[in-house]
């Protein structure tokens, strides 16, 4: 594929500081609401995308072609980018979620008594929650399920880059619920598709781990997640599908703070699912009990990572990383500018992980909370046990410049930036200028002026009536002319 079609959907942890504030439910809904009925950001879906899980006006797509809703399992505030094909691009839009929610919470005077956290773990309450990728993939079926086995390694193992950190652990109960920290809730949807309880404990033998949601992760793939999350959660819908390709939809995703970290995550798995639609992977990458693995890895205070492969043998995950960086060299150099920013990105990542993982500090989230968790305990004679650690591994997520330990590095130009603040601003508002997005926003914003209440947006059409309707089939597309016929009938 000489583009690929990706994006990010990232749940917004949503803490009450103040009890004036009201429940998180509401908070959430106050902010959507503000955002489509007085921001006037995009089009509320005045339609049932889903009866349970996205009812009518439970979100509705942005002018900047992603969307914002709300999650009905768990109440979170939910931003997804619009169809990108830069990896910059998507870095930039992911970063304008946080940048439009924070401006909404101003605006409605709420900033001293909420925060949202673009994190996805609650170390007290012992839920998780995603930040999830999406990857256009031109898969045939009869060698999707083979290709998985060349793709879960490499899931497994980018946490040593991509993952975000965090302090101490969780760990699962299926008999025993006596020291169950998490609450179940209180909504019918929260249990729609379950078979499967558990319950989450603390688990007081780790002090800091790679990953938040690893301890999570119960299956490699699965479609019903809910209690039986996995690394990869089967999709087949119109969000991507076009000319018989497919949405890979990665649920073992984290919500990074670094603008490097999230350049790299979508930047070397573009380039992976490159090699093995090219056919060019070798089995040797295939790994035994990719879930144990993943938790193996996260947990390893060494930092040395064995991974155990399918024929029996060990290798570092750094290792395992340099055999899809070689054949990524061999066959993708010279594809194009990102992707060789990619390649010379990412063997100088590796490189510094095996030689000196701490100085990474200025661009992987977890090397940077490391870093500072370890001066503060120095300097205050605390221990990784202690809550004000939990307290400052949450205040790393806030999206509040205010607040955030994150923002505040970014102060101090302790953390590589990758996109000029101008263009974050812009991709607020403004569409990716190369897909679908862009005829889709430039829809939105007529439909806004003429104040139509009679409309259907999704990622492939714009209805209005039975005559007056605009497909969007293409994501490579930006359906410029097409999308300005259409609104002329407005």
């Amino acid at each position: 594929m000489e583009q690929r079609i990706i994006g990010i959907e990232t749940e917004f942890g949503c803490m009450i500081r103040s009890s004036g504030a009201g429940t998180a439910e509401r908070v959430v809904e106050a902010v959507k609401d503000h955002a489509f009925y007085k921001q006037r950001l995009g089009t509320i879906d005045l339609h049932a995308r889903d009866y349970a899980f996205e009812p009518a006006r439970s979100g509705g797509f942005l002018l900047n072609g992603g969307r914002l809703y709300i999650d009905a399992v768990g109440d979170h505030e939910e931003y997804a980018t619009p169809e990108c094909t830069r990896f910059l691009d998507v870095v930039a839009y992911h970063k304008a979620g946080l940048l439009l929610l924070q401006s909404i919470l101003d605006d409605l005077d709420l900033t001293d008594k909420v925060s949202f956290h673009n994190n996805s773990v609650d170390h007290f309450g012992g839920h998780t929650f995603g930040c999830h990728e999406n990857y256009l993939v031109d898969l045939e079926h009869y060698y999707w399920r083979e290709s998985l086995a060349l793709l879960l390694p490499f899931l497994v193992t980018r946490q040593i880059y991509a993952g975000v950190g965090r302090v101490g652990g969780h760990k699962l109960n299926y008999n025993d619920f006596r020291n169950n920290i998490m609450d179940v809730g209180d909504h019918e949807v929260d249990y729609v598709w379950v078979s499967n309880f558990y319950g989450v404990e603390i688990d007081k033998s780790v002090d800091f781990q790679l990953s938040q949601r690893a301890d999570h992760i119960v299956n490699a793939v699965s479609s019903r997640v809910r209690f039986n999350r996995a690394i990869i959660n089967p999709k087949q819908d119109s969000y991507y599908n076009f000319s018989n390709r497919q949405r890979l939809h990665i649920l073992y995703g984290e919500a990074n703070m670094c603008e490097y970290a999230t350049f790299l995550k979508v930047g070397t798995t573009s380039l992976v699912l490159d090699l093995i639609e090219m056919g060019c992977l070798p089995r040797e990458v295939e790994i035994a009990e990719p879930v144990h693995n993943l938790k193996a890895i996260s947990r390893d205070s060494s930092w040395r990572w064995p991974v155990r492969r399918k024929d029996g043998t060990t290798i570092g995950a750094v290792d395992l990383q340099r055999i899809y960086l070689k054949y990524a060299k061999e066959y993708l150099t010279g594809k194009d500018e990102q992707t060789d920013r990619v390649l010379v990105e990412w063997e100088n990542t590796l490189n510094l992980l095996e030689s000196d993982p701490m100085a990474l500090a200025d661009r992987l989230d977890w090397v940077a909370k490391r870093k500072l968790y370890e001066e503060y305990i120095e300097s205050e004679g605390v221990s990784w046990q202690d809550d004000i650690l939990q307290s400052l591994d949450l205040e790393y997520h806030n999206i509040n410049p205010r607040d955030s330990l994150y923002f505040g590095l970014e102060e101090m130009e302790a953390v590589q930036r990758i996109v000029p603040e101008e263009t974050l601003q812009a991709a607020v508002r403004t569409p990716p200028d190369n897909t679908r997005a862009r005829g889709r926003s430039y829809v939105i914003q007529k439909l806004l002026e003429s104040k139509s209440r009679r409309y259907v947006v999704d990622w492939d059409f714009v209805y209005v009536d039975e005559k007056r309707q605009l497909p969007l089939k293409d994501p490579f597309e930006t359906y410029q002319e097409e999308a300005a016929r259409f609104a002329r009938s407005l």
